[in-house]
């Protein structure tokens, strides 16, 4: 089976969030499973830079406002997946990142950059591909960056390969003013309900709901929750059209990366079935950040963006409350000024009980990680998550909102859940101040008086298969019937 995994950014490549790290562990997983894949993205200059054996294959025409540009092919070095690039310097050779400039703000031309990623992708799957040697039976987009995709290859390449949409965060949708129909040469007939039109606008995310022979999402609960108002964010009728096509696959980790029996990060590996070293790597992440070292204090660990969606707001006004019971705080992460100003001023009140790190350390997420004794997760919506499952592999119980992702990975601690050995972590109620200092107090509860609890509720969720083996089935499954409809 041939697939091509069209995305805008790929792990190690080139990360924003969590979509490259799928990006990176799902083609790997996939291509183990005996899929012959390839991926294709923007050819950014970190892109350029990073991958192996690069050479050009073909020569891409007739694309909106381009002459003419170059279809690269190269291999990431770590997992041997083969990669194709668009090498088209007035696009994607500048500086800043994959969306936004140097100062965050977004290229005006974003229409243009990733409706050429999208075009790309449905010629190498048309009847006139300009590769002869490989086609693709499936083509894999990913977001609104490649929604375009599907439309492309039913209303002008005529491609004869199914299309699947995978929906990584319904809040994204790339809509751009009608103008760019033109530019991007899209039929004006179907610029329309029953098409790519939303509100005026046009959609990439509407056109590849609307025209993908199936849709994914990154979790079952989350499959359910954009067929509702609240996570649907105005797409909710379109998905629930075809919400019994919808098939919610919770992502995998790279357990390659996140694994604390392995990780070159930490002063000291541990597993399982034994947890000592893990006390060593609280010690050593509370000198590095010059907070008490007291393993007895419980060390609560934030690695986020600071946005509403990701429901830190609701710690700031209980954090203080937390410390004084004798809680320590390791933070690392950045986003909107008014939340980093906020754990400033709470590390700069508590010296000593908490730290804050404003911007993105790769290291210092995995030496928290594996330090903290709990991780705190309050997301108000979450599609999948992948910080709660990193907690999981390295023995910190998360403490998370019910939604998404979250929802499906983590089990609340219960009588019945720890008598069954499910749970693995704490669950608030609902998304407020109030429950998750609640939910934080009954972890602390059980940390604080029975360690026997405690070390079976890590046990049960380091023993979990968080790996993408079961993911890449799960996809490989929908390739296969697709195929065969």
């Amino acid at each position: 089976m041939r697939v091509l995994f069209t995305t805008s950014e790929v792990f190690p490549l080139i990360k924003t969030g969590g979509l490259a790290d799928v990006s990176g562990s799902l083609p790997a997983a996939l291509q183990h499973l005996g899929v012959d894949i390839r991926l294709l993205i923007p050819g950014y200059p970190a892109v350029l830079n990073q991958l192996s054996h690069l050479k050009p294959i073909a020569k891409l025409e007739n694309l909106p406002m381009l002459a003419q540009a170059d279809l690269l092919l190269g291999e990431i070095a770590q997992t041997k997946v083969k990669v194709m690039v668009i090498k088209a310097a007035s696009l994607y050779e500048r500086d800043g990142g994959p969306y936004a400039d140097a100062n965050g703000l977004e290229w005006l031309d974003n229409a243009l950059r990733f409706g050429i990623l999208s075009k790309v992708a449905a010629m190498l799957s048309g009847a006139h591909s300009p590769l002869s040697d490989w086609q693709p039976d499936i083509v894999h987009c990913n977001d609104w960056q490649t929604g375009l995709t599907p439309a492309y290859m039913k209303l002008l390449e005529h491609s004869s390969a199914k299309s699947v949409i995978s929906l990584h965060n319904m809040a994204f949708q790339g809509c751009f003013a009608p103008a760019w129909l033109s530019t991007l040469a899209l039929p004006h007939r179907n610029f329309a309900i029953d098409g790519f039109e939303y509100h005026g606008q046009l959609s990439f995310l509407k056109a590849g709901i609307f025209y993908a022979d199936s849709v994914t999402t990154v979790s079952p609960s989350y499959a359910k929750e954009i067929q509702t108002a609240e996570f649907g964010f105005g797409l909710e009728g379109l998905l629930s059209q075809r919400g019994n096509e919808i098939k919610g696959i919770l992502n995998g980790i790279e357990t390659s990366e996140w694994n604390p029996n392995t990780d070159p990060h930490l002063i000291k590996n541990y597993n399982a079935k034994s947890l000592t070293g893990k006390k060593q790597v609280k010690r050593a992440l509370q000198e590095k950040l010059a907070l008490h070292t007291n393993a007895n204090a419980p060390l609560l660990g934030v690695v986020s963006r600071l946005t509403h969606q990701k429901g830190l707001d609701m710690l700031v006004p209980i954090m203080q409350t937390l410390v004084d019971a004798g809680c320590q705080f390791a933070l690392l992460g950045n986003g909107e000024t008014a939340l980093e100003s906020a754990f400033r001023a709470l590390a700069l009140n508590n010296p000593g009980q908490v730290s804050v790190t404003i911007g993105y350390n790769e290291a210092l997420s995995h030496q928290i990680m594996a330090a903290a004794d709990l991780f705190i997760m309050p997301s108000r919506f979450e599609p999948c998550g992948l910080n709660q499952m990193y907690g999981l592999a390295y023995g910190t119980p998360p403490v998370v909102n019910a939604t998404g992702g979250l929802a499906d990975s983590v089990t609340d601690t219960n009588l019945i859940s720890f008598k069954n050995k499910t749970a693995n972590g704490f669950v608030m109620s609902e998304a407020s101040s109030a429950s998750l200092l609640s939910a934080i107090k009954q972890a602390l509860n059980v940390y604080t008086n029975d360690a026997a609890a405690w070390r079976q509720i890590q046990i049960n969720g380091m023993s979990q298969n968080l790996s993408w083996d079961k993911s890449a089935l799960a996809y490989l499954a929908t390739y296969q019937a697709l195929l065969e409809a």
